[in-house]
């Protein structure tokens, strides 16, 4: 299992795991649309193959897969906000995407498919409790209820073909590469820029945070410990508050502030994956604590907040 194909592997969380794979010395193929999420900066000095075509090309798709051991499907639409108001491209590429992409490897015979998915399929979680593998899906926007219908896809693919996909659930990634539109980043930009951080209400939605480098590290080790039709899920473990997180950020950068606004349309309050299970299993565990995490997204985004233009940044995310 030396050849990886990895989807969306120029955006954040993939080019992550583009280079961690790299690292152990596989040969890893990027397939990817370069939409504005993704960047082919972002695998500068890595060593890859880089495709360019979407997964929802059936032709372009079918090429690509041809002498691969193992997919990680992890290109998606990801940002919550924009799925309220233009859903459809979200049920294109996540849904479709995904068909696609598992017709293509079971009819290619390829050996590992590792579908990533997300905790907000298990929609709010109540206070104490975390959802496992097996709890019931509740998805409480567009984006949440495009990522079922992409689990349903792979579980029907699972039960018709008997096709060894994997899926793997995670919760909110923060680091390097990552667009302003999400949460950690929009704050530490804002704050490099002398603004106050935009925050979503009055900023208690609580989010587990999970630096992509430990996720990635995740994705190796399942690849490694392959267990057929397995459902991981990876967690922080890392949980608060969005006006405490961006309180620590503004803290640390001597920004004026956080601002507080409208909250967001149908806000889950919690997210929260029990992952156990899973830590046994491939024996796994995060090891970049928050304060650690935060501190080396900080410095990647101070040498690098060039990438995006200032109007992008200041729209509260999470």
């Amino acid at each position: 299992m030396s050849r990886i194909l990895v989807t969306g592997g120029a955006g954040f969380m993939g080019s992550q795991l583009v280079r961690s794979l790299a690292d152990t010395g596989r040969d890893v193929v990027v397939f990817d649309k370069l939409t504005y999420a993704g960047n082919r900066a972002f695998l500068d000095g890595v060593s890859h193959t880089f495709v360019h075509g979407d997964v929802c090309d059936e032709d372009a798709v079918r090429r690509v897969m041809g002498d691969v051991d193992a997919v990680v499907h992890m290109a998606a639409e990801s940002h919550v906000a924009r799925s309220l108001t233009g859903p459809d491209v979200f049920l294109h590429t996540n849904v479709l995407g995904t068909r696609v992409m598992l017709d293509a490897a079971c009819r290619a015979g390829v050996d590992r498919f590792i579908h990533i998915s997300t905790d907000e399929v298990f929609g709010q979680a109540p206070h104490g409790v975390a959802f496992g593998p097996d709890a019931p899906m509740r998805p409480g926007n567009a984006y949440a209820a495009s990522k079922v219908g992409a689990e349903g896809l792979v579980h029907a693919w699972r039960h018709t073909h008997g096709y060894p996909a994997a899926i793997v659930r995670c919760t909110n990634n923060y680091g390097p590469r990552q667009h302003p539109e999400k949460a950690i980043p929009c704050w530490v930009l804002s704050a490099l820029h002398g603004r106050t951080l935009p925050v979503h209400g009055e900023g208690t939605a609580i989010r587990d945070w999970l630096f992509v480098e430990d996720f990635a590290r995740g994705i190796i080790a399942g690849l490694n410990r392959w267990q057929d039709q397995a459902t991981w899920h990876f967690a922080g473990q890392q949980h608060q508050e969005n006006r405490r997180t961006a309180g620590a950020i503004a803290s640390m950068l001597g920004a004026p502030g956080l601002s507080f606004g409208p909250d967001r349309q149908g806000q889950d309050s919690r997210y929260a994956l029990n992952d156990m299970g899973t830590r046994a299993a491939l024996d796994w565990a995060p090891r970049v604590a928050m304060e650690d995490g935060i501190q080396r997204t900080i410095d990647w985004y101070r040498e690098h907040q060039g990438l995006w233009e200032p109007a992008l940044i200041g729209a509260a995310i999470h």
